[in-house]
């Protein structure tokens, strides 16, 4: 039986995606290599992993601006996540995905990093406002 989780905000399109899941922050600026799709930043508990064309479930957005363009830049070079998803977001990141246009959630009444497995097919629906594991 799948679970479904409900967000407070959602925008973007419905993706269905794998996860990368981490109790971690999310700064495109300082966590990424963007030009690889890689989390770069040693400490970051996804680092290595390719973010390309994945669903993100991370803990908050981090950052300003910055963060913001990136989301852009790095969907016009094909090098942005599917989709992310945050327990906390900032004004800023939320008007980067949407003129990165990638799909984003944030908000839920429990903690989604330990709710959602590493991983796994998730389904991202922003008109309900939901994402669903299957």
């Amino acid at each position: 039986m799948s679970r479904v989780f409900t967000a407070r905000h959602a925008m973007g399109a419905k993706v269905t995606g794998e996860s990368l899941v981490a109790k971690d922050g999310f700064s495109a600026r300082y966590d990424l290599n963007r030009i690889d799709g890689v989390f770069s930043r040693p400490a970051h508990k996804l680092a290595g992993q390719s973010y390309v064309g994945k669903v993100l479930v991370l803990d908050t957005a981090k950052g300003g601006v910055a963060s913001a363009w990136m989301l852009h830049e790095m969907h016009s070079r094909e090098k942005a996540p599917l989709a992310i998803v945050f327990n906390t977001v900032n004004p800023i990141l939320a008007q980067g995905a949407a003129l990165g246009d990638v799909t984003m959630l944030a908000g839920f009444d429990e903690d989604i990093t330990a709710a959602i497995p590493h991983g796994a097919q998730v389904e991202i629906d922003p008109e309900a406002k939901t994402i669903r594991v299957l």
